[in-house]
């Protein structure tokens, strides 16, 4: 005959499964992704010693002031992210915990996402090429515009790439510059019509246009919500939905007439 357990007998012994459940879950690998505050890169500029702009068939001018494109830097695809990584990751301000699949979503292979994100990076360029074209009314028969910009994959330096393109080649469309001298970050993709679409992961990259001196950012206006959330003293958001809205915004900025938007 088998001896009756006592109540705290009994309860040890209904713990232990549960237990180990909770062990293993804080060793298992999660389908998340840790991401942090990552580069920033002024497309007005160079960047490791080549410019990050350059066109032909068209005078450019000198531009004064920044236009900081901005990024993200997660864990590798195949990294190891357990319950303990996520939990610290969740409660810290300069990281995030995303998942997995909205960090890098060409999916298969590490081979795989980085052509994946290289394609996204060669058709993004390709947009912000026809936008801002298009927004000065020349043609891509006439102008061509190299866009070279080393170690960043993905579409959300669309938005910058387009607005660098214009100031090169035009300012504010009186002789001014679209930056006003100042540090201007921002991301957002952008679509050869014009219109601005949401990245994700702004939070931190307002970390990081902050630290590298970027006293406005430009956001996609669906996102103002996520960009207010630990939005850094000193930086200053503007929404934009579309390329014209961005460029009304830095030219009234600027002037310091009309409205700026704000989140």
């Amino acid at each position: 005959m088998l001896s009756r357990l006592t109540r705290p007998q009994a309860l040890a012994v209904c713990g232990l499964p549960v237990v180990a459940l909770i062990a293993t879950a804080a060793f298992a690998p999660l389908p998340f992704s840790l991401a942090q505050p990552g580069l920033t890169a002024d497309v007005l500029g160079e960047n490791k010693g080549t410019p990050v702009i350059t066109v032909s068939g068209a005078p450019t001018r000198q531009t004064r002031g920044e236009l900081r494109m901005v990024t993200i830097e997660a864990t590798p695809p195949g990294a190891r992210v357990t319950l303990g990584d996520v939990l610290d990751g969740w409660f810290a301000t300069d990281r995030a915990v995303m998942p997995h699949d909205s960090v890098y979503p060409g999916g298969g292979s590490v081979k795989d996402i980085e052509r994946h994100n290289t394609e996204e990076m060669e058709r993004s360029q390709d947009d912000a090429t026809a936008a801002a074209l298009g927004y000065l009314h020349l043609s891509p028969k006439d102008v061509k515009v190299d866009l070279t910009l080393a170690d960043v994959g993905g579409p959300s330096a669309g938005l910058l790439f387009t607005l660098g393109i214009i100031d090169k080649l035009d300012g504010d469309g009186s002789g001014g510059d679209l930056t006003g001298g100042r540090t201007i970050a921002g991301t957002g993709t952008i679509d050869p019509d014009g219109k601005v679409g949401a990245v994700g992961g702004v939070a931190l990259k307002t970390q990081a246009a902050r630290r590298d001196g970027a006293t406005v950012f430009l956001v996609p206006k669906a996102e103002c919500g996520d960009a207010k959330a630990e939005l850094p003293k000193g930086l200053r958001l503007v929404p934009v939905t579309t390329l014209k809205s961005a460029v009304d915004a830095l030219v009234a900025l600027e002037k310091g007439k009309g409205e700026v938007p704000s989140c």
